[in-house]
């Protein structure tokens, strides 16, 4: 590399040019460059001493010496470089949808001495998990639900009786979380929540093969009412009875703030968080869904084009989740 380099540099460096040559017959022992002195003449261009004379040198321009350096930069870290920028096109690739198979070039820097024995799980397996680590959203698993309540109010009026019941129905919207980026604690090596396995080496213009099983936290229900939403549009009150009173005898003018939308809308939002995290009718598909959410959006977005663009294919994915046997 240090040949290459003094190459260049000689390259672009410039010697002292040849005197001129006087044209003409020259008398016996005389050069071209005493001649014109021996007989009163001058020589072409300026002398020694002048500026631009043949006894200065050219600097070499700053842009080229930083080019030269440049080039010689790209050239030991050429694979490092490339291999670097094929997983960046792959993985912007896999993203927008596109199935697009680039060349494999494994990562390496110019000081390591890659042989087919190296163990890929130490190359490959950090570079899953970086991937991993960048995560910054949950997987959603999402589930709509319906059903029917029935508000009643009863406030007599002296001897008068008063009541009135509305029965609603309401359609529901609740959501599972899954946490696909726990922290860094949660990936450390003795926690066994990450494993990659290498059951083949690329070779012979094949792609090698990976096997990767991981645990994740389980799918978190919501926590709060205001996690859980009712939709408007169907959900309306379907019946109502009332006493023989209503709304007479100044029934109506006691109860009828107590049936405002305001007041059966916040009613169901309270009975849907209730079922999305009591009733196993709603909790068993909401959790079904966000694992099966939180599986596809790891395998598809993080490990298949992170392998993929590493030269593997991806054998097998196993997902578990943590607490269950």
């Amino acid at each position: 590399m240090v040949r290459l380099l003094l190459f260049l540099l000689g390259t672009v460096s410039f010697g002292r040019p040849m005197p001129p040559r006087v044209a003409g017959r020259q008398p016996d022992g005389l050069t071209g460059e005493e001649y014109p002195a021996a007989v009163g003449g001058q020589r072409d261009g300026p002398g020694p001493g002048a500026p631009g004379g043949p006894g200065r040198r050219r600097r070499i321009p700053p842009r080229i010496r930083w080019g030269i350096a440049v080039a010689v930069l790209v050239l030991i870290f050429r694979r490092a470089i490339a291999a670097t920028a094929l997983m960046t096109l792959s993985a912007a690739a896999h993203l927008v949808g596109f199935n697009v198979h680039l060349p494999s070039i494994r990562f390496a820097w110019p000081w390591q001495t890659i042989s087919a024995g190296t163990t890929t799980n130490v190359e490959l397996g950090p570079w899953v998990l970086q991937k991993i680590e960048g995560i910054s959203k949950p997987a959603l698993g999402q589930a709509n639900f319906s059903f029917v309540f029935i508000h009643r109010v009863s406030k007599s009026i002296g001897i008068w009786p008063c009541w009135f019941a509305s029965t609603f129905y309401a359609v529901g919207h609740a959501s599972a979380t899954v946490d696909l980026n726990p922290g860094p604690i949660w990936w450390a090596q003795g926690s066994e929540h990450y494993r990659l396995q290498v059951l083949s080496r690329p070779q012979a213009g094949q792609a090698g093969q990976v096997a990767v099983t991981m645990v994740l936290p389980r799918p978190q229900l919501p926590q709060s009412v205001h996690d859980v939403t009712v939709d408007n549009l169907p959900s309306r009150p379907i019946a109502t009875q009332h006493s023989w009173t209503y709304p007479g005898f100044g029934c109506g003018v006691v109860l009828r703030p107590q049936f405002a939308d305001s007041v059966l809308y916040a009613q169901a939002q309270r009975l849907a968080f209730y079922r999305s995290t009591r009733v196993p009718q709603i909790t068993r598909p909401l959790i079904r869904t966000a694992e099966a959410e939180a599986t596809q959006t790891m395998r598809n977005s993080f490990i298949q084009p992170t392998v993929n663009a590493l030269g593997y294919k991806l054998d097998s994915f196993t997902v578990r989740w943590a607490g269950t046997p």
